[in-house]
């Protein structure tokens, strides 16, 4: 008799819809085991336009629904996590010839009104000539409009997810791919690898839900066995990071000839992120990177609104990632639906299958819950929905209370200047002092391995939340890979190395 745990969830995936649901359902009391492939985010969830937002342009393509329940959701997440979301506002310059200022207004109203936002400035329009947000503009652009929406650390948003989830009792397991899922009886058998040491188990449970995102239609078909699916529509999105275009805090929204729309944003202080493109992907995600013709795009785009043109020899860093839309048959990229959809099998003697399709960064709370009415259906219910008022680790300071956490990080650890307490209550939040413990000067930090990343945040990072790689901590936990060199990556990698894989262990 196999006296291996049998566990009543088995999420496949670790980005942020898998970790949401694997948090919502480990709340309410359900055993939990999530497997991911690779690192927590490492695919879609890293390579977002790192907006919380209710999807502004989505309301051309008719989907209320969507853009009502994201523009409710981002007051909540701000709530829930004030250290890696903030507010931010978007100036949209009008252009004649493009959408006509009265469409613009129209949908600036529906976004004002229909989401319940409390905290959230309301739209204004502007005067370029004389707001500062017209100073990096061509003069040409002579009025605009502001609105608000808001920012996010999308990778940090999944690790923190998963901290929580694994803090609950949930089992959580990076760098472990699911090499097969079989259907015995009323239970599911799922052969998991580790991919770093090649051992494998068997592991056991009730319902299998599968949210490997742009994986999703791939396990069904290696995994689980199912031929011939075709649920997903992958779109390439790519963004350009280019040295710092403008010095005000608002960020842009802009709209092109084509009827697309690209984002400028301030980014990590000293640059300017610019994106997203929208064009399906025939590949392996794996491969995903930003093409030629990307890269003209966006740099043409940007160049129609900025006085100073945005050219490649500017683009310090690039990144792409694969959106997994659910295919509803639009004829173009950017009009496939954004809203989530989820698919179920099994039960009657048959163990159940849920999958994920779609979604985005704004609405994976809400995904979660939606996915926790399916799976109580087939397991019954255990608790009531809770994350709605429920903070992220760290996050359990006020909204507005950020300037305020910073100060209190200051006072309990002098040494520490203005910019470091801002960047480490920015990505820990109240947590910060875990990782800082005794220390009484930078010295007993440890070893700086560059841009005032130290020896106590990297261990802290894996020991907390799963990092092996130098690539796991630079790009997706700290965003410090703009400032490392080639030489000062390589010492860090050869330091993660040396951490002993109980730190792996201990995260869980």
């Amino acid at each position: 008799m196999d006296a291996s745990p049998i566990h009543d969830i088995f999420v496949i995936g670790g980005g942020i819809n898998g970790c949401g649901i694997a948090r919502d359902a480990v709340g309410r009391g359900f055993s939990v085991y999530l497997a991911e492939m690779n690192d927590l985010a490492s695919g879609t969830s890293s390579g977002s336009t790192k907006l919380i937002h209710g999807g502004l342009r989505y309301l051309e393509f008719y989907e209320f629904r969507l853009v009502r329940e994201a523009l409710m959701e981002r007051e909540v997440l701000w709530k829930n996590a004030p250290h890696i979301i903030w507010p931010m506002r978007f100036v949209l310059p009008y252009a004649k010839g493009l959408r006509p200022a009265w469409l613009i207004r129209l949908g600036l109203f529906l976004y004002d009104h229909i989401g319940g936002r409390k905290l959230l400035p309301a739209t204004k329009t502007l005067d370029m000539a004389s707001d500062p947000a017209g100073k990096p503009l061509k003069p040409l652009f002579r009025k605009a409009f502001e609105y608000s929406d808001g920012w996010v650390n999308d990778a940090r948003l999944v690790a923190l997810n998963a901290r929580d989830a694994a803090d609950r009792g949930a089992i959580v397991r990076t760098r472990t791919k699911v090499v097969s899922a079989r259907r015995d009886g009323a239970l599911w058998t799922v052969k998991v690898q580790n991919v770093l040491t090649g051992e494998t188990e068997e592991v056991r449970a009730r319902l299998l839900v599968n949210a490997a995102g742009p994986w999703v239609d791939h396990v069904l078909q290696t995994a689980v066995g199912q031929n011939e699916v075709h649920n997903v529509r992958l779109v390439q999105g790519s963004h350009i990071v280019v040295s710092k275009k403008f010095d005000d805090p608002r960020a842009y929204f802009f709209q092109n000839k084509d009827g697309r729309i690209i984002f400028a944003i301030p980014y990590e202080e000293e640059f300017t992120l610019i994106g997203t493109t929208d064009r399906d992907y025939p590949g392996d995600p794996h491969e995903v990177k930003i093409s030629d013709a990307e890269i003209d795009y966006l740099c043409a785009a940007a160049s129609e609104y900025f006085a100073q043109p945005v050219k490649r020899s500017d683009i310090v860093w690039t990144y792409s990632a694969v959106r997994p839309l659910y295919d509803d048959g639009a004829s173009k990229a950017q009009e496939a639906t954004r809203d989530y959809v989820l698919k179920a099998d099994g039960g009657e003697g048959a163990a159940p299958l849920v999958n994920a399709f779609g979604g985005k960064i704004t609405t994976f709370r809400r995904l979660a819950e939606s996915m926790l009415e399916k799976i109580e259906g087939f397991l019954g219910k255990r608790g009531k929905p809770w994350t709605h008022d429920a903070p992220l680790p760290g996050g359990d300071f006020p909204a507005t209370g950020f300037d305020a956490q910073v100060a209190r990080l200051k006072s309990t650890y002098p040494f520490l200047d203005q910019r470091l307490a801002r960047r480490f209550t920015r990505l820990y939040g109240t947590r910060a002092e875990k990782l800082l413990g005794l220390a009484k000067s930078n010295a007993d930090l440890g070893r700086n391995f560059g841009a005032d990343v130290f020896e106590a945040e990297v261990r802290y990072l894996a020991e907390n939340e799963w990092a092996v790689t130098a690539e796991d901590v630079l790009w997706r936990r700290t965003k410090r890979g703009l400032h490392f060199s080639r030489e000062q990556t390589a010492a860090l990698e050869e330091f993660m190395r040396g951490l002993s894989s109980r730190h792996v262990a201990a995260a869980e």
